[in-house]
């Protein structure tokens, strides 16, 4: 009996798509699988082998070249064609992952118990400006829960053994029956572990597993900032019946700084200046982060309040790159108080001696007054 052509089995054109013969081999194979159709006979058995080796030959690039160009000979082994196909050899790798979808987990061929990956655990550390710049070494203590060491984890008592689960036979799964379709899930009975404990451990009461504390050392890059996450793999969670440990994530959070304020690599702060410096100029001190000294700040003369300068390379250096921030200073002039008698006359006279020529010494407040008169000029048209 001669195989029908294969695009016709699946019912798609030749140009079809990966995405289009899929999704028609899914339809098919719902139609026809065994489970749904229990009186069919060998007839729709025989109907769903052929959409299953259609589905073989054509999603294999390689395959549905040759068949393109040389008909059902070209997959054909016993013709010379193809490599291992037809259904006894290891042409049907993509069957399992698509039959898991449809009916649950490949038919359930697979036995044990399930295996599960711990969880994850977050852990929040408060560091210090200094500390998140230069970086650090710091021991953390963190709540864990461990396998038991009185019973290694198998929850039974010393001198016990867990027997096999009566209900899955040791599988840690059932299958189920919905309808037309066959469904597995854990064993209700021993929760996916596929044993029993008949005679539990008095420390973890069964479980295998205990809670306690865990002590780490965390490696903390320098520039770290508020937010960052540090991943320490397997520190998290034990997982069940010998799974992987989950990860530990430890979150990086600064407190505020009395001088410094941070915005990404660059730093802030305000110089408080006298207004002597401000008007004839001179040199103030500037503090640095990592620095055994505080920096030299050249304030030109006339300086205005708010005024920022920049020192370059003077800030954070980048945990992801080689780059390095700058240190903003903005001055703000401070105003003399607790004067005596005498500084206020002199201030006074000082004052007096301005009003002479305001424009020529006090810019700002020129422009300032006529912006004024501007705007109630305005209101009065």
């Amino acid at each position: 009996m001669s195989k029908r052509d294969y695009y016709e089995v699946l019912g798609v054109d030749r140009n079809a798509s990966e995405a289009e013969l899929k999704k028609s081999y899914r339809r098919k194979a719902m139609k026809l699988h065994p489970d749904r159709n229990p009186d069919g006979g060998a007839d729709v058995e025989e109907k769903f082998k052929e959409v299953k080796e259609a589905y073989e030959i054509l999603s294999d690039g390689q395959k549905r070249a040759a068949y393109d160009q040389f008909g059902h000979a070209g997959v054909d082994p016993s013709m010379g064609g193809g490599q291992g196909g037809g259904f006894g050899g290891g042409g049907f790798g993509g069957f399992e992952d698509i039959f898991s979808d449809i009916f649950g987990g490949g038919g359930g061929r697979r036995g044990g118990p399930q295996v599960y990956r711990g969880a994850d655990l977050a852990y929040r550390i408060k560091l210090t400006l200094e500390e998140a710049v230069s970086g650090l070494t710091k021991e953390i203590k963190i709540p864990v829960t461990d396998s038991c060491a009185k019973c290694d984890g198998t929850g039974a008592k010393p001198g016990s053994t867990p027997v096999t689960c009566n209900t899955c036979g040791g599988a840690g799964k059932v299958r189920m029956q919905q309808g037309f379709f066959s469904v597995e899930q854990a064993c209700p009975t021993c929760h996916g572990a596929g044993k029993e404990i008949k005679d539990p451990c008095p420390i973890c009461r069964g479980s295998g597993k205990v809670k306690k504390e865990k002590k780490l050392s965390v490696k903390i890059p320098g520039g770290v900032d508020n937010g960052d996450r540090i991943r320490l793999s397997g520190e998290g969670e034990v997982g069940e019946n010998g799974g992987p440990s989950g990860d530990l994530f430890v979150e990086v959070s600064v407190k505020e700084h009395q001088i410094f304020k941070r915005d990404g690599d660059d730093l802030y702060c305000d110089i408080p200046v006298s207004i002597v410096t401000a008007a004839l100029g001179g040199e103030v001190d500037v503090p640095c982060l990592g620095a055994t000294q505080c920096l030299k700040l050249k304030i030109p003369t006339g300086s205005q309040t708010s005024k920022m300068f920049r020192l370059r390379g003077k800030g954070i250096k980048s945990v992801r790159s080689h780059s390095v921030g700058d240190l903003l200073c903005r001055i703000v002039i401070e105003t003399p108080v607790k004067l005596s008698s005498k500084q206020k006359d002199l201030l006074r006279e000082f004052g007096n001696s301005l009003d002479e020529k305001r424009e020529k010494h006090s810019p700002q407040h020129s422009s300032w007054m006529g912006k004024v008169k501007s705007f109630f000029e305005d209101l009065t048209d």
